[in-house]
Protein backbone atom coordinates (compact mmCIF):
# COMPACT_ATOMS: atom_id res chain seq x y z
CA UNK A 1 0.00 0.00 0.00
CA UNK A 2 1.05 3.26 -0.99
CA UNK A 3 1.98 6.13 1.66
CA UNK A 4 0.05 8.58 2.64
CA UNK A 5 1.39 12.44 1.81
CA UNK A 6 2.21 14.12 4.90
CA UNK A 7 -0.09 16.30 6.38
CA UNK A 8 1.69 19.81 6.78
CA UNK A 9 -0.66 22.69 7.30
CA UNK A 10 0.94 26.22 8.78
CA UNK A 11 -0.60 26.90 12.28
CA UNK A 12 -2.00 23.78 12.87
CA UNK A 13 -0.71 21.78 15.63
CA UNK A 14 1.09 17.88 14.82
CA UNK A 15 1.74 15.28 17.18
CA UNK A 16 5.13 13.34 15.92
CA UNK A 17 6.19 10.23 16.74
CA UNK A 18 10.14 8.63 15.82
CA UNK A 19 10.81 5.19 17.06
CA UNK A 20 14.73 3.66 17.12
CA UNK A 21 14.93 1.14 14.52
CA UNK A 22 13.56 -2.30 15.10
CA UNK A 23 12.18 -0.58 18.58
CA UNK A 24 16.31 -0.65 19.45
CA UNK A 25 17.07 2.10 21.93
CA UNK A 26 18.42 5.90 20.95
CA UNK A 27 18.94 7.39 24.06
CA UNK A 28 21.50 5.92 26.15
CA UNK A 29 23.16 8.40 28.57
CA UNK A 30 22.18 11.50 30.51
CA UNK A 31 24.28 13.20 28.17
CA UNK A 32 22.38 12.18 24.92
CA UNK A 33 19.07 13.36 25.84
CA UNK A 34 20.58 16.39 26.19
CA UNK A 35 22.44 16.75 22.90
CA UNK A 36 18.95 15.69 21.47
CA UNK A 37 17.19 18.43 23.43
CA UNK A 38 19.59 21.58 22.91
CA UNK A 39 20.07 20.36 19.17
CA UNK A 40 15.72 20.45 19.32
CA UNK A 41 15.81 23.69 20.66
CA UNK A 42 18.30 25.01 17.94
CA UNK A 43 16.49 23.51 14.94
CA UNK A 44 13.11 24.42 15.96
CA UNK A 45 14.19 28.18 16.30
CA UNK A 46 15.88 27.71 12.84
CA UNK A 47 13.14 26.35 11.32
CA UNK A 48 10.37 28.67 13.15
CA UNK A 49 8.85 25.06 14.86
CA UNK A 50 7.38 25.88 17.81
CA UNK A 51 7.61 23.01 20.56
CA UNK A 52 4.51 22.57 22.95
CA UNK A 53 5.35 19.20 24.81
CA UNK A 54 7.72 16.11 24.84
CA UNK A 55 9.36 13.07 26.02
CA UNK A 56 12.49 11.58 25.50
CA UNK A 57 11.69 7.50 25.86
CA UNK A 58 14.65 5.07 25.53
CA UNK A 59 13.52 4.11 22.55
CA UNK A 60 11.09 6.58 20.69
CA UNK A 61 10.23 10.20 21.12
CA UNK A 62 7.32 12.26 20.98
CA UNK A 63 6.95 15.88 20.25
CA UNK A 64 3.86 18.15 20.30
CA UNK A 65 4.65 21.11 17.69
CA UNK A 66 3.23 23.72 15.95
CA UNK A 67 5.01 24.74 11.97
CA UNK A 68 5.05 28.74 11.10
CA UNK A 69 5.48 26.77 7.36
CA UNK A 70 4.16 23.38 6.17
CA UNK A 71 7.87 22.61 5.79
CA UNK A 72 8.97 23.48 8.90
CA UNK A 73 8.57 19.82 10.52
CA UNK A 74 10.22 18.05 8.29
CA UNK A 75 13.37 20.71 7.94
CA UNK A 76 13.63 20.30 11.74
CA UNK A 77 13.22 16.29 11.84
CA UNK A 78 15.51 15.71 8.76
CA UNK A 79 18.54 18.18 10.54
CA UNK A 80 17.89 16.94 14.12
CA UNK A 81 17.97 13.32 12.48
CA UNK A 82 20.82 13.69 10.84
CA UNK A 83 23.17 15.53 13.64
CA UNK A 84 21.92 12.90 16.14
CA UNK A 85 23.04 10.34 14.63
CA UNK A 86 26.37 11.28 13.61
CA UNK A 87 26.61 12.28 17.14
CA UNK A 88 25.74 8.89 18.45
CA UNK A 89 27.78 6.35 15.84
CA UNK A 90 30.92 8.72 16.45
CA UNK A 91 30.15 8.84 20.18
CA UNK A 92 29.49 4.85 20.87
CA UNK A 93 31.63 4.16 17.50
CA UNK A 94 29.07 2.56 15.78
CA UNK A 95 27.90 2.83 12.22
CA UNK A 96 23.95 2.39 10.31
CA UNK A 97 20.93 3.92 10.95
CA UNK A 98 19.56 4.57 14.24
CA UNK A 99 15.74 5.92 13.12
CA UNK A 100 13.06 3.87 11.86
CA UNK A 101 12.58 4.99 8.66
CA UNK A 102 10.39 8.47 8.39
CA UNK A 103 8.98 9.59 11.60
CA UNK A 104 4.75 9.29 12.12
CA UNK A 105 2.85 12.76 12.14
CA UNK A 106 -0.89 13.92 12.31
CA UNK A 107 -2.48 17.04 12.52
CA UNK A 108 -4.22 18.07 15.81
CA UNK A 109 -7.44 19.86 16.55
CA UNK A 110 -6.53 22.52 19.15
CA UNK A 111 -9.88 23.32 20.43
CA UNK A 112 -10.86 19.80 21.28
CA UNK A 113 -7.39 17.40 21.22
CA UNK A 114 -4.68 19.60 22.13
CA UNK A 115 -4.36 19.05 26.00
CA UNK A 116 -5.45 15.89 25.67
CA UNK A 117 -2.63 14.93 23.25
CA UNK A 118 -0.07 17.04 26.11
CA UNK A 119 -1.27 14.46 28.71
CA UNK A 120 -0.91 11.46 26.12
CA UNK A 121 2.83 12.44 25.52
CA UNK A 122 3.83 13.25 29.07
CA UNK A 123 2.41 10.20 30.71
CA UNK A 124 4.28 7.58 28.31
CA UNK A 125 6.66 6.93 31.30
CA UNK A 126 3.65 6.40 33.43
CA UNK A 127 2.24 3.97 31.25
CA UNK A 128 5.23 1.84 30.34
CA UNK A 129 5.72 1.74 34.23
CA UNK A 130 9.15 3.76 34.36
CA UNK A 131 7.87 5.66 37.25
CA UNK A 132 4.62 6.56 39.24
CA UNK A 133 3.78 10.05 38.17
CA UNK A 134 5.34 11.95 34.85
CA UNK A 135 7.02 14.67 37.62
CA UNK A 136 9.74 11.73 38.39
CA UNK A 137 10.65 11.32 34.81
CA UNK A 138 13.03 14.00 33.92
CA UNK A 139 13.06 14.59 30.01
CA UNK A 140 9.48 15.58 29.45
CA UNK A 141 7.69 18.94 29.21
CA UNK A 142 5.87 18.19 32.48
CA UNK A 143 8.05 20.10 34.67
CA UNK A 144 7.66 23.24 32.44
CA UNK A 145 3.62 22.87 32.02
CA UNK A 146 2.93 21.75 35.13
CA UNK A 147 5.60 22.64 37.48
CA UNK A 148 6.49 26.08 36.38
CA UNK A 149 10.37 25.09 35.49
CA UNK A 150 12.33 27.35 33.07
CA UNK A 151 12.54 25.20 29.50
CA UNK A 152 13.69 27.61 26.90
CA UNK A 153 12.85 24.95 23.90
CA UNK A 154 8.64 25.06 25.42
CA UNK A 155 6.92 27.61 23.90
CA UNK A 156 3.21 27.43 25.47
CA UNK A 157 0.37 26.98 23.08
CA UNK A 158 -2.90 29.50 23.17
CA UNK A 159 -4.85 26.57 24.46
CA UNK A 160 -2.62 26.46 27.13
CA UNK A 161 -2.31 29.64 27.62
CA UNK A 162 -5.88 29.87 28.46
CA UNK A 163 -6.21 27.64 31.44
CA UNK A 164 -5.76 30.87 33.39
CA UNK A 165 -4.41 34.07 33.84
CA UNK A 166 -1.41 33.69 35.45
CA UNK A 167 1.25 31.24 34.71
CA UNK A 168 0.51 29.65 38.23
CA UNK A 169 -2.71 29.40 37.28
CA UNK A 170 -1.67 27.59 33.93
CA UNK A 171 0.53 25.50 35.97
CA UNK A 172 -2.49 24.40 38.43
CA UNK A 173 -5.01 23.88 35.91
CA UNK A 174 -3.15 21.76 33.66
CA UNK A 175 -1.75 19.89 36.51
CA UNK A 176 -5.13 18.88 37.53
CA UNK A 177 -5.78 17.42 33.75
CA UNK A 178 -3.49 14.81 34.95
CA UNK A 179 -6.03 13.37 38.00
CA UNK A 180 -7.83 11.94 35.07
CA UNK A 181 -6.46 8.69 33.16
CA UNK A 182 -6.94 8.65 29.28
CA UNK A 183 -9.34 6.38 28.36
CA UNK A 184 -8.52 3.13 26.09
CA UNK A 185 -10.49 4.62 23.27
CA UNK A 186 -8.58 8.22 23.65
CA UNK A 187 -5.57 6.35 23.54
CA UNK A 188 -6.23 4.17 20.77
CA UNK A 189 -7.47 7.65 18.49
CA UNK A 190 -4.57 9.12 19.42
CA UNK A 191 -2.08 6.30 17.96
CA UNK A 192 -4.10 5.03 15.49
CA UNK A 193 -4.43 8.59 14.29
CA UNK A 194 -0.28 9.00 14.37
CA UNK A 195 0.93 5.83 12.94
CA UNK A 196 -1.50 5.86 9.87
CA UNK A 197 -1.13 9.89 9.14
CA UNK A 198 -5.30 10.42 9.60
CA UNK A 199 -6.46 13.51 11.78
CA UNK A 200 -6.93 13.73 15.01
CA UNK A 201 -9.83 15.75 15.96
CA UNK A 202 -14.04 16.30 15.16
CA UNK A 203 -15.49 16.56 11.96
CA UNK A 204 -15.59 20.44 11.27
CA UNK A 205 -11.67 19.99 11.87
CA UNK A 206 -11.50 17.31 9.28
CA UNK A 207 -13.73 18.51 7.19
CA UNK A 208 -11.49 21.93 7.07
CA UNK A 209 -8.16 19.99 6.40
CA UNK A 210 -9.42 17.91 3.69
CA UNK A 211 -11.04 21.29 1.69
CA UNK A 212 -7.35 23.19 2.03
CA UNK A 213 -4.88 19.62 2.01
CA UNK A 214 -7.82 17.94 -0.88
CA UNK A 215 -6.99 14.88 0.85
CA UNK A 216 -8.88 12.50 3.00
CA UNK A 217 -8.67 13.21 6.89
CA UNK A 218 -9.91 9.87 7.83
CA UNK A 219 -10.03 6.56 6.07
CA UNK A 220 -13.79 5.66 4.46
CA UNK A 221 -15.82 3.32 5.63
CA UNK A 222 -15.86 -0.57 3.88
CA UNK A 223 -18.61 -2.46 3.05
CA UNK A 224 -18.92 -6.18 4.56
CA UNK A 225 -21.97 -6.64 7.60
CA UNK A 226 -23.42 -3.86 8.54
CA UNK A 227 -24.24 -4.93 11.48
CA UNK A 228 -21.77 -5.74 12.86
CA UNK A 229 -20.16 -4.00 16.18
CA UNK A 230 -16.82 -3.04 14.04
CA UNK A 231 -18.96 -1.57 11.15
CA UNK A 232 -20.80 0.67 13.91
CA UNK A 233 -18.26 1.78 15.94
CA UNK A 234 -16.15 2.89 12.41
CA UNK A 235 -19.70 4.40 10.91
CA UNK A 236 -20.12 6.49 14.78
CA UNK A 237 -16.40 7.91 14.82
CA UNK A 238 -16.28 8.90 11.27
CA UNK A 239 -20.05 10.45 11.60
Amino acid sequence: MARLPRLNLPGIPQHVIQRGNNHQACFFSEQDYTVYLDKLNEYSKKYKVQIHSYILMTNHVHLLLTPEDSEGVSRLLQSLGRYYVRYINQTYQRSGTLWEGRFKSTLVDSENYLLTVSRYIELNPVRAQMVSHPADYPWSSFKKNALGKNVNLITPHACYQSLGNTDKERQTAYLTLFAQELNDKTLEEIRTTTNKAWVLGEKNFKKQVEKQTGRRASPSLRGGDRKSAQYKLRKENHC
